[in-house]
């Protein structure tokens, strides 16, 4: 599942990327389970030259952004002298000159990268970069959610089954507002209490009282969900899902999605 949810936010990504940038080409992939980075999602390819390639450190394009943690580019990629060229043939298959690649950083480890090409030797201009920079970041923040998700998980007591817990409490707060029937959607709302008060931390702290809205926003916060995955799960536009995340910080005095969902947790708002 864990898995899927990384694919999920991988594409939505590069979708949006490919919206920002304007460039006809995306692609991308993460490490899975410490194997190599294979490129496991792509958008606006003709060809299927792309898809399954797997990625080493130092090599190509994107082994140089893999080794050196940071965006690399190149006006034309066959004749560019300061990458490796082992992954030309791929590349000429599909028609790409100019390419930028960026890493996913998540606490200084390198756990992906998202390209993004042009089939003309053209230079990545500023806002093409602001765009990759941002898809990557889009991804950053849903690994790093995940990681400190699991990171919480119950103690050994609790058993394997409490990330379960979790996923199900989310799952029931997406599902409450779409209800038509108000006392059967109490009565959701009710688990979802019962749930809350599931991990022992206290309730009703002095200052701490989120809204239905921003609890639903957290809850999709905590899978893992960027804010466009969560507006689409939600029924909302992601504008409104910002805000209420917004929101929900300021109450939390967290500064980051991240610190928002610890926070939460920790005052008995989320299971």
């Amino acid at each position: 599942m864990s898995e899927q949810r990384e694919t999920a936010e991988l594409r939505a990504a590069l979708l949006r990327l490919r919206r920002g940038s304007g460039l006809p080409v995306v692609f991308g992939g993460l490490f899975q389970d410490g194997r190599a980075m294979r490129i496991g999602e792509t958008c606006g390819a003709v060809t299927p030259a792309l898809h399954g390639l797997a990625i080493s450190t130092g090599s190509g394009l994107g082994g140089k952004c893999l080794a050196l943690s940071r965006p690399c580019a190149v006006t034309d990629y066959p004749s560019a002298r300061h990458i490796t060229h082992e992954y030309d043939g791929p590349v000429a298959a599909e028609g790409l000159r100019s390419v930028i690649a960026v890493p996913v950083v998540v606490r200084r480890k390198v756990r992906g990268v998202l390209y993004g090409a042009l089939r003309d030797a053209l230079p990545i201009g500023e806002r093409v970069v602001d765009a990759a920079v941002a898809a990557a970041r889009d991804v950053e923040q849903a690994l790093a959610v995940r990681d400190e998700v699991e990171r919480l998980a119950a103690p050994p007591a609790a058993g394997p089954s409490w990330e379960e817990v979790r996923q199900a409490y989310g799952e029931l707060r997406e599902l409450a507002p779409r209800v038509p029937d108000p006392e059967l959607r109490q009565r959701l709302l009710a688990v979802c209490g019962r749930l809350e008060t599931a991990s022992g931390a206290p309730r009703g702290v002095p200052g701490v009282t989120l809204t239905p809205r921003e609890t639903d926003v957290l809850a999709a916060v905590a899978s893992g969900a960027t804010n466009a995955t969560a507006a689409t799960r939600l029924g909302l536009r992601p504008e409104t899902v910002k805000g209420y995340l917004r929101s929900a910080m300021r109450k939390l005095g967290a500064h980051t999605r991240l610190e928002a969902v610890v926070a939460a947790r920790r005052v008995g708002v989320l299971p």
